[in-house]
């Protein structure tokens, strides 16, 4: 990384109805990346995946910004460092995708397909966890240099090391 300019890492997955794995998936790619020097951003609620990468990258000494879709900061999680209450609903999917340098992606659903989407259609490397197979080839045959696979967290940041 350039020095004294830090990456946003956008840690993406469904809020309510996130699965466990995805959860402490997000909370320890979120660790090993604010160690490594990034700054990690999500859709900031206070909920599964978004509230995982908070609680990580706070545990781990860094930075996590929550991009809110709501207008309210009380809803942000309370690890968040900076919270933005855009009032933009899910068109704050958009923002996150062109803010991150990449995005990692724990569990699906239909705001997570948006973010992926978008971030590949803005040209960002996506790494998928555990991504079942449709999900993996209907991502892969959009953008199949910018999508990788993973198993595991330190799998899913050697292979964004990789990427981008």
């Amino acid at each position: 990384m350039t020095a004294g300019r830090r990456r946003l890492l956008a840690i993406v997955g469904p809020g309510e109805g996130a699965e466990l794995d995805d959860i402490a998936a997000a909370e320890r790619i979120a660790e090993l990346a604010v160690r490594a020097g990034w700054v990690v951003s999500c859709g900031g609620r206070d909920a599964g995946v978004m509230a995982a990468a908070a609680r990580g990258a706070a545990r781990g000494g860094g930075l996590a910004i929550g991009l809110l879709p709501s207008a309210d900061p009380e809803l942000g999680s309370p690890d968040l460092a900076v919270t933005v209450a855009t009032g933009l609903g899910e068109a704050r999917n958009a923002v996150l995708a062109q803010s991150c340098s990449a995005m990692i992606v724990c569990g699906m659903n239909a705001g997570t397909a948006s973010e992926v989407a978008l971030a590949l259609k803005a040209e960002k490397p996506v790494v998928l966890i555990r991504a079942d197979s449709a999900v993996a080839t209907f991502f892969r045959g959009l953008a199949p240099d910018l999508v990788c696979l993973a198993e595991s967290a330190d799998e899913a940041l050697a292979a964004l090391r990789t990427s981008s």
